[in-house]
């Protein structure tokens, strides 16, 4: 896994100075918790002052990311979703608070990132605190990721229609790995109950849906890198048989093609 050799946290400034800012130190961590405004609502997060794994902060893409959500949230209703690079939980409590989404948080196999996720949903008022997927061991019988985008999954049904992410294309060297954990939960979704069947169905035989597809993946993605690095992650999707669309705003829906997707109803 490549690791960034910086700290974001410069690029976030404090309007208010640190008297809003509550700096604990900790067994393992240093720790400040910031409120952030949200629409609709303002949330208190707890963000690292460092995490080598890049899960410290939130990044202006969260963010411009709830905003497109709040104004499409018709494609997001109803859906069973997990986030990919969840960070600190804030995009998650969010949708769950805003949406009453169903949606399980998951990120590298690292206790920290999964305590203070956690501890946001706690701060927030979710509780019990979002479901979580740890990449690389078993959390309370969840179905588990492997120990890194691309390695091979322990499971064979994943049943999440909704997969969300913001800003996760930081490692060009990752791409592969993270087109190939896509192409599994896309292509071998299976849906979790008769209810869900019976939606994809509607949805396959009315001509004038616009909704998403079921499995789709959405993605916001406002950093910018050059145009080669971003264009290998989309024309990488399209080699291994996933269908990519801007949906405006640097937000990118991305499904698999009719002829590789494993119906759920077979």
């Amino acid at each position: 896994m490549d690791i960034a050799l910086f700290s974001p946290s410069s690029l976030f400034a404090d309007d208010e100075g640190c008297d809003s800012d509550k700096e604990k130190m900790e067994s393992h961590q240093s720790y400040v918790e910031r409120k952030h405004d949200f629409p609709g609502m303002e949330l208190l997060i707890r963000e690292f002052s460092f995490h080598q794994l890049n899960a410290n902060l939130l990044w202006p893409g969260t963010f411009a990311f709830a905003e497109w959500l709040v104004q499409h949230q018709s494609l997001i209703g109803g859906r069973r979703s997990i986030e990919l690079g969840s960070g600190t939980g804030a995009l998650a409590i969010f949708l769950r608070k805003s949406f009453e989404l169903d949606i399980t948080t998951s990120d590298y196999d690292d206790q920290e990132i999964e305590e203070n996720i956690a501890y946001n949903c706690g701060v927030n008022g979710l509780m019990p605190v979002l479901p979580h997927v740890k990449q690389g061991s078993n959390v309370s019988n969840m179905p588990i990721f492997s120990d890194s985008w691309g390695d091979v999954f322990p499971i064979t049904d994943p049943d999440w229609d909704l997969i969300i992410a913001s800003d996760i294309l930081l490692y060009v060297k990752q791409y592969p790995n993270l087109i190939k954990t896509l192409a599994f939960l896309l292509k071998f979704y299976k849906p979790k109950d008769d209810s869900a069947i019976s939606i994809m169905e509607k949805e396959h035989k009315s001509e004038t849906y616009e909704g998403l597809p079921r499995p789709a993946f959405l993605m916001s993605w406002r950093r910018r890198i050059g145009k080669e690095d971003e264009l290998l992650f989309f024309n990488g999707c399209k080699d291994a048989g996933l269908e990519v669309k801007h949906m405006g705003s640097r937000v990118f829906c991305i499904t698999p093609r009719e002829a590789t997707a494993r119906k759920g109803t077979e």
